[in-house]
């Protein structure tokens, strides 16, 4: 198995909204993308995956090992040789990869936030850095493309604090703030214990309602002149937004269930997207 068929192997697997974005992609920026978001499903499942934190932690130093072996030109893992044409290519910086890392890292040390505030970091870390890093595969003329792919990381990252809330808990994380907990009369113990109350689903309601202000953000900042080249992260937000209406229409019961969409409606809303964007992108051309 070659490296990019080690990546192209992890990002089909994962059934990642991820994956569907993509395929509208040209080859050099399908495999970019594709090795970037192996990466992250790597450093991501050392810390899901391992139950021994001292191990997850001594795993995740060697990836930070790897990162500077990839940079020197030497790396020896699957993903990292098959980002070695990429970073250059795409002028995707070391610091970026290390920031992804510090972000799973605190999963080690910090299972709950005080504030949104507090939270904003986390979010930044393991997901505002990979849109960024995106949008540079992508390409951009408007350096204001930049702050639309911090906002989009942020919108989904939010999302998926939402939709993976029961399985977090699972797990003894809770993202939803404490401050935010208290103002809805909703308990760490009811989040942990998956205790479904009218407080709880208000509280996740104004998660979403967070959520869906970061996406207005983000395409309210997307420069017309980068719509189209900026596509996939158009689709993955189509696929994420109608996960946020599944779970309105289910009346955030997102402690009880974790609800998500079918591969094959995934596929349907990436199709549908991309065929839209590029009839705007004609239109806009005609003016």
């Amino acid at each position: 198995m070659t490296p990019d068929q080690y990546c192209q192997d992890k990002a089909a697997k994962s059934g990642s909204s991820f994956y569907y974005s993509f395929l509208f992609l040209p080859p050099p920026q399908r495999q970019a993308i594709t090795a970037l978001y192996a990466f992250c499903r790597e450093v991501d499942d050392v810390v899901d995956e391992c139950s021994d934190p001292s191990l997850a932690a001594t795993k995740l130093e060697w990836w930070r090992g790897e990162l500077a072996r990839l940079f020197d030109g030497n790396p020896t893992h699957p993903v990292s040789q098959a980002l070695q044409t990429s970073i250059k290519q795409f002028n995707l910086p070391q610091e970026h990869f290390l920031e992804i890392i510090d972000g799973m890292a605190m999963d080690l040390e910090q299972f709950s936030y005080d504030s949104f505030k507090e939270l904003s970091l986390y979010c930044y870390r393991v997901a505002s850095v990979v849109g960024l890093m995106a949008a540079e595969i992508f390409g951009y003329q408007n350096r204001q493309t930049l702050k639309y792919a911090h906002n989009l990381g942020m919108a989904f990252q939010l999302t998926n604090i939402l939709r993976d809330v029961a399985e977090d808990a699972a797990r003894g994380r809770v993202y939803i703030p404490r401050d935010e907990q208290q103002r809805f009369g909703v308990s760490q113990d009811d989040i942990l214990n998956h205790q479904v109350t009218d407080k709880a689903r208000k509280l996740m309601a104004f998660q979403a309602a967070r959520a869906r202000g970061y996406y207005q953000k983000a395409f309210d900042l997307l420069p017309e002149e980068d719509r189209y080249r900026q596509r996939s992260g158009i689709i993955m937000a189509a696929i994420y937004q109608a996960t946020l209406d599944e779970i309105e229409k289910d009346d955030y019961r997102v402690l009880d269930q974790r609800i998500s969409l079918t591969p094959l409606r995934k596929l349907w809303i990436a199709w549908r997207t991309a065929r839209r964007e590029k009839h705007r992108y004609r239109t806009w051309q005609r003016h």
